[in-house]
């Protein structure tokens, strides 16, 4: 078994290509990948091509946390052994795989400045002067004209302020589905997730359909008041004694 990912820069998400050996189960004769990125949907989820090797298929995904699972001839399930992580599913005495695609900031391409050619005006040439026979006349001051007074700039608009939205899936037990959610009811920071009671989100979890509803919020504000301070030794630390972002 293997995942391996490719970085796209055009569309600024990955593509990543799922393989699991024949020799895993020689006698498996179709083979998914269900997720949080097709819902765990057998009717939506591509099936993994066959070759002499292995089965394989490639997903384009955007940046984030995923859970995965292998499904087997439509019955059996299975973990890939190299996957970035796993954590306890909803289902007691059972793990899902993770896959973590990390956020990459591609550089904006520096547009090259039109600049316009301007007519420079002809110094006008200094009149001659005169010199009278004799008496030998002292050189006026010339007089510089006064450059014209500049316009004052038109003050520029103030940028809009930047949403700051953080990435909740570092709360255990929130994948990338949830977090969506969470976003859609105003909750995009681990300031608001650590302010927000278990009973609310539960709420907004049930507005999500079956797959978010079985899903325990009680430890996410905790998780989330340690992400907002930074503390992410303590935030380590809580996680490993909860199974599934919930406590073990």
């Amino acid at each position: 078994m293997s995942i391996s990912k490719k970085f796209l820069p055009a569309k600024k998400s990955y593509s990543v290509t799922f393989s699991y050996p024949v020799s895993a189960r020689p006698d498996a004769k179709e083979i998914q990948v269900l997720g949080d990125f097709n819902n765990w949907d057998p009717a939506v989820a591509p099936k993994m091509k066959k070759s002499k090797k292995d089965f394989n298929v490639s997903i384009e995904l955007t940046e984030g946390r995923y859970e995965f699972r292998y499904f087997i001839d439509n019955q059996a399930w299975d973990n890939d052994f190299e996957a970035d992580g796993y954590i306890g599913a909803p289902y007691i005495g059972i793990e899902n795989s993770v896959l973590f695609l990390d956020a990459v900031v591609v550089p904006a391409k520096v547009a090259k400045a039109k600049v316009e050619k301007t007519k420079v005006a002809a110094t006008p040439k200094p009149a001659k002067a005169t010199v009278k026979a004799k008496a030998v006349e002292k050189p006026a001051a010339l007089a510089s004209k006064a450059a014209p007074k500049a316009k004052p700039q038109a003050k520029k608009a103030a940028a809009p302020k930047a949403v700051v939205v953080d990435d909740l899936t570092k709360i255990e037990g929130v994948g990338p589905k949830i977090a969506q959610l969470l976003k859609d009811n105003g909750i995009s920071t681990f300031d608001g997730l650590s302010k927000a009671k278990a009973d609310a989100i539960k709420t907004i979890l049930d507005k999500g359909g079956s797959r978010m509803q079985m899903h325990d919020p009680t430890t996410w504000p905790a998780q989330a008041k340690l992400a907002a301070k930074g503390s992410w030794d303590e935030l380590n630390k809580l996680q490993d004694e909860l199974k599934g972002g919930k406590k073990a």
